[in-house]
């Protein structure tokens, strides 16, 4: 169970994961290696899955976002695991759901613009059959955008 300790350093780092340790353990009121130790905790239990940095892909020529919405009659586990198999090989999907409701599937993509997207498209429905409905929304204004989720109590 995660205390007020552990939920204060989880929002720090999604914050800013380049925090020293010493600055996190300032900010939570430890000393370093008991703040180290619970750090490593919440790695070990995968509560921490990684560390990164967030890219602009507006900056890097990426400013198209696309949201594809999948349905399928399949859903034999050979056809499950290669329909995952061929999705999580296209680096242009950010994130990927199974869905409950009327589309199976729902994909986050990334490109330039919408020429890659359609390179894109037909890469998916050539590559994977049994795709009965595939209907794509694209966003015109980033309104809001975070990977943080809500820690703090």
């Amino acid at each position: 169970m995660l205390d007020k300790t552990d939920r204060k350093l989880l929002a720090l780092l999604q914050k800013d994961c380049t925090l020293s340790l010493q600055s996190l353990a300032e900010a939570v009121n430890l000393t370093t290696t008991p703040c180290w130790k619970r750090l490593k905790k919440l790695e070990d239990d995968g509560i921490i899955r990684g560390r990164v940095a967030l890219l602009d892909g507006e900056k890097l020529g990426l400013a198209l976002t696309a949201f594809m919405l999948i349905k399928t009659q399949q859903h034999s586990r050979q056809w499950y695991q290669e329909f995952v198999s061929v999705v999580q090989g296209l680096p242009e999907v950010m994130a990927f759901y199974r869905m409950a409701g009327e589309y199976d599937y729902l994909l986050r993509i990334q490109v330039a613009d919408m020429k890659q997207y359609d390179a894109l498209y037909k890469r998916l429905v050539n590559g994977v059959s049994g795709l009965i409905d595939v209907t794509s929304s694209f966003a015109m204004e980033e309104i809001k955008y975070t990977t943080a989720l809500p820690v703090e109590p």
